[in-house]
């Protein structure tokens, strides 16, 4: 009888050992479950912190296009051109325009230094700017306009130029080039070779006329022709009113040639020799410079960092987006 109740106590002791024993685990087991699950909780917070600032980074770099305009007091206004005036980009009406109108409003302005490095491209982009160069320097006649040429102001770069009031050059910078040009290439004969053959639909007998695939007529060549010759005139009147009688002019003037800057100076396409901070310092004579060019979005740099830049020139080449160039 003893026995039988000393067993029961020490069954009913053993229970409560592991009872006890089984709810510690559990209690354990549970704490560590949340301390898990907290720690997963603020990994993703941290996560998702970080991707907002990333993103939000990557959303202002998209939309900023910004200047270095600082309230400094009386300064020497900068706009700068730089690679091919091309309806998108650093060399397009878009940029350029604003840029201009806003280093002409200043009140601090002194004058105005347009920075041009660039072979020309569009007759378009380099006519409105050109225009607004014109309509600023009459709006704004005591506020006067000078290009300075660093490596390069050829034909639509100079046809910018030729609007200022004066144009300073290095003596080793490129400049001239005062034509117009459109190409492009040929297949026809390539095609006849390898069998191909092309079929082309057109409502307008020369509606398809500067196709690569299809023959050119002398009728067609003519008329691009023309129109290259209107183009080149209307480039040519830029310049003889732009240059007036500092111009010197001769037969090979308009040809298409470029020359080196001190040739330049001697041909009257450019006034002298000089750069952004001699300008400012010795003509304007005002040192402090504000750059009021708009700066490219991230997107922009980086696509031109990995070379879009140039495979959008390739397909648009293939794609037949022929049209004439001042470079």
């Amino acid at each position: 009888m003893r026995n039988s109740k000393f067993d029961n106590v020490k069954t009913s002791i053993s229970n409560k050992k592991e009872s006890w024993e089984r709810e510690l685990l559990e209690k354990l087991a549970f704490s560590s479950l949340r301390e898990q699950r907290a720690r997963r909780h603020w990994g993703i917070f941290f996560k998702l912190a970080i991707l907002g600032v990333i993103g939000f980074v990557f959303w202002f770099g998209m939309n900023y296009e910004g200047s270095d305009i600082q309230a400094v007091g009386a300064h020497t206004a900068l706009v700068k051109i730089s690679g091919a005036i091309e309806p998108e980009g650093n060399g397009s009406a878009s940029v350029v325009v604003p840029a201009l109108d806003n280093a002409f409003a200043a009140n601090d302005s002194v004058g105005v230094i347009l920075r041009i490095n660039s072979p020309g491209g569009s007759p378009v982009q380099a006519g409105i700017i050109n225009d607004e160069v014109v309509r600023l320097r009459r709006e704004y006649p005591n506020k006067p306009l000078y290009v300075v040429v660093d490596e390069m102001c050829a034909s639509g770069g100079y046809y910018i130029a030729a609007a200022a009031d004066r144009i300073y050059v290095n003596k080793a910078s490129i400049v001239g080039s005062i034509g117009v040009l459109m190409d492009g290439f040929g297949f026809t004969g390539l095609m006849d070779k390898i069998g191909v053959e092309r079929r082309l639909l057109t409502a307008g007998e020369n509606k398809g006329f500067l196709d690569p695939f299809s023959p050119m007529s002398a009728t067609q060549k003519g008329d691009a022709q023309d129109m290259l010759t209107e183009i080149h005139q209307q480039f040519i009147d830029v310049v003889r009113k732009g240059r007036g009688a500092r111009l010197k002019e001769t037969p090979e003037t308009f040809s298409g040639l470029f020359w080196s800057g001190a040739k330049a100076v001697e041909m009257g396409l450019a006034d002298g020799f000089g750069t952004v901070d001699s300008v400012a310092r010795d003509v304007f004579k005002q040192e402090d410079i504000v750059d009021y060019t708009k700066s490219e979005g991230l997107p922009e740099r980086v696509l031109k960092k990995f070379g879009v830049a140039i495979g959008v020139g390739v397909a648009q080449s293939l794609t037949n987006e022929i049209r004439p160039a001042l470079r």
